[in-house]
């Protein structure tokens, strides 16, 4: 099983949507030796995404609506074979978790170069579900861009055939 962990603040908007939307993507190619998972560096543990988040990722008929919050945490880190961070300054929350984790984390706008510098995706919570729609929108072209390496670097771990 290939592990993913997507990271953003508060796990109730951009790294639910990412989570639900690669899920997506892997379910639409058949692959399920995947375990797609999410964390906020602020996120409270058991607070659903949002109203607007869920709305939003049924543009590509992801339901992320049985989604709960979950924390960062140094286990969730180690759990990880790969960690895609919404911003840079998630990339350096994860490092100062565990800076181990170094070879393995990743900005999602500059996967798969190695390292926390790029474009964030930025944050909509509070905004309208227009906001919300772009910023999935926004997702989803980053991991349609990502997918066939994700696929490729998962099949070199024995972990997809």
């Amino acid at each position: 099983m290939y592990k993913i962990m997507f990271v953003c603040t508060g796990n109730t908007c951009r790294s639910p949507m990412a989570e639900g939307g690669l899920r997506k993507l892997l379910e639409n190619k058949g692959l399920k030796n995947f375990d797609i998972y999410s964390t906020g560096t602020a996120a409270a543990d058991g607070f659903p995404a949002t109203t607007y988040a869920i709305e939003a990722a049924k543009l590509w008929d992801a339901d992320i609506s049985g989604h709960q919050s979950s924390p960062l945490t140094i286990q969730a880190i180690r759990n990880a074979d790969m960690i895609l961070c919404m911003t840079t300054h998630h990339c350096q929350d994860v490092l100062s978790i565990d800076s181990s984790a170094k070879d393995k984390t990743y900005l999602l706008t500059n996967y798969p170069d190695p390292g926390c510098n790029g474009d964030d995706i930025a944050d909509p919570i509070g905004g309208s579900l227009d906001m919300y729609n772009q910023t999935f929108l926004e997702i989803g072209e980053e991991l349609g861009r990502i997918l066939p390496h994700i696929i490729e670097v998962a099949k070199m771990k024995g972990e997809v055939s």
